[in-house]
């Protein structure tokens, strides 16, 4: 599996002519320039589920249903929507929408979007996972359709708003080297892309017939800026007016500046570590205290799982590496969120439980592994991973550490390259089945099943009770099926929950940002003060 090259050197055409905008000075209200601490690898947006991806995504194309700040569903590109059956809901469009193009946007487009998604070539993270439980699309007329379900799906509204739509005019044949060279990257869209300057920066113009009305930003600079330090210098030296992912190590410096202010909001992102669940035999960065490989996979054992689960200390990578600006967790969903399980509580640090656990297991001098992870992808990823190394080395899995940019990172862990790794999922359902039916499920590409279930967990018993309570349509006892899947994937240690963020923006003054708990930096949610 292996990632399309973004290349954003877009050529003058028709539809993408590079345009000088004069009398639009950067940081007048005119231009809007922001740059977000991770890479946009495709811009395909079906492609590869994450979240810098469908941040950027969100610029250019639209879905039938958007979340809110708070990841509640509201209407986009359908007025409303309803269920006419347990198997059926029917959407009406939006009347008038356009692409950028001007090809008009019809529910035949919805249908050729489905029909698109389970086909994208060597998607990472397929979005087939929003869309698995539709088996059929009857277009009623241009702006009416309705979507038969393989039986009830109460989330399918939470779903759709996941999904960006493509034009099957435009769009019918695509690659997704189509849409990263520029030439289909025509979405219905606040902006459209008009030129770019290497992987590091996109130039969005307004789109001025957007359904949603003109945004105030004529123009855009997309500045992908990985290095923290370096985002917060040019924030405090005037060359962005916005910034995401604010380090928590200048956190209080930006707090005492004058000229700059911030958006915080509790997030739903999970870190979390994966592990090998695959291979029976040797796991490829796994050897006994030699250097020899095991002949056996260690991490299939559940007690070395639990062990290493108690050998790490949450609260003080909260504390120490977060400086305080995440909570410690044990599931998928923070305290008051649907799905949350109220006595699902991380386990304590017991560094003698977890000796006892690794000699039970057959592991009594313990062994050594490599953990990997990202360097410029979340606060702190590195600093996390080196801290969770020294835990696990004090209990006697001696650990070294190998962490890379996310891009190179994240293609090795989706193909399963590697025996431990920090990951995340951000729930931008607002609820915990999408997360938990692509990080925990039995991988299966054909229902769109553990799309990004990297450490390929399987567990047929969590498979059943997650399926049940995706087509349960009481509230209510959804969520209590949705807890107990949550408290057995715990018991068998599928992953080693750590925390949930805090989304932090930071942003000169003269500009106002609206947080969202699902981490999107959009330029849609920033306007100007005046």
């Amino acid at each position: 599996m292996r990632y399309s090259s973004l290349k954003v050197m877009l050529l003058a055409s028709s539809l993408f002519g590079v345009i000088t905008i004069s009398g639009a000075a950067p940081g007048t209200a005119q231009t809007l320039r922001m740059a977000v601490g991770a890479q946009v690898t495709s811009l395909d947006p079906h492609y590869h589920n994450i979240s810098p991806n469908n941040a950027f995504a969100a610029t250019i194309f639209s879905n039938l249903l958007e979340m809110d700040p708070n990841s509640r569903p509201v209407a986009a590109l359908a007025e409303s929507w309803r269920s006419v059956g347990e198997n059926v809901w029917e959407l009406k469009l939006r009347e008038g929408v356009l692409f950028h193009d001007g090809t008009p946007f019809t529910a035949d487009d919805v249908a050729f979007t489905f029909q698109r998604i389970p086909l994208v070539a060597n998607s990472p993270g397929s979005f087939h996972t929003y869309t698995h439980t539709v088996i059929g699309v009857e277009v009623v007329n241009p702006l009416m359709l309705r979507l038969q379900t393989n039986g009830p799906d109460p989330n399918l509204p939470a779903n759709l708003s996941q999904v960006p739509m493509l034009s099957r005019t435009i769009h019918a044949g695509a690659t997704t080297e189509d849409f990263n060279s520029g030439r289909v990257a025509i979405g219905t869209g606040p902006y459209r892309i008009v030129g770019g300057r290497s992987v590091d920066r996109i130039e969005l113009r307004r789109n001025d017939s957007y359904w949603g009305g003109a945004e105030p930003w004529q123009r855009i600079e997309y500045r992908m800026v990985t290095n923290a330090a370096a985002r917060t210098a040019s924030l405090l030296a005037g060359d962005v007016d916005f910034i995401d992912q604010v380090p928590t190590a200048d956190l209080q410096r930006l707090r005492g500046e004058s000229n700059v202010r911030l958006s915080e909001i509790d997030s739903l992102r999970l870190m979390y570590f994966h592990f090998d669940h695959m291979r029976d035999g040797p796991s490829p960065f796994i050897t006994d205290n030699n250097g020899r490989p095991l002949p056996s996979n260690p991490l299939r054992d559940l007690r070395v799982r639990q062990a290493l689960a108690h050998a790490i200390d949450r609260r003080a990578i909260v504390e120490r590496v977060m400086e305080g600006n995440a909570a410690a967790i044990n599931q998928f969903m923070p305290p008051g969120s649907f799905g949350h399980v109220p006595d699902l509580r991380p386990p304590p640090v017991d560094p003698q439980a977890a000796r006892r656990l690794l000699a039970e297991a057959g592991y009594p001098d313990g062994f050594r592994i490599t953990l990997h992870g990202s360097n410029d992808r979340y606060p702190n990823d590195a600093r996390i991973v080196q801290a969770v190394a020294q835990m696990w080395s004090r209990v006697g899995v001696r650990t070294a550490v190998d962490v890379q940019p996310f891009s190179s990172f994240v293609t090795r862990a989706s193909r399963q390259e590697f025996s431990s790794f920090l990951v995340s999922w951000g729930s931008s359902t607002g609820e915990p089945s999408a997360g938990m039916r692509s990080v925990l499920a039995t991988y299966s590409r054909e229902i769109g099943a553990g799309s990004v279930n990297r450490g390929r967990y399987a567990n047929p018993q969590f498979d059943a009770i997650l399926t049940q309570a995706t087509r349960e349509l009481d509230g209510g006892k959804r969520e209590g099926l949705l807890q107990d899947a949550m408290r057995l994937a715990m018991r068998d240690q599928a992953i080693i929950p750590m925390h949930v963020q805090r989304n932090v923006w930071a942003m000169r003054n003269g500009f106002n940002h609206t947080a969202r708990t699902d981490e999107r930096s959009r330029p849609q949610d920033v306007r100007p003060t005046n």
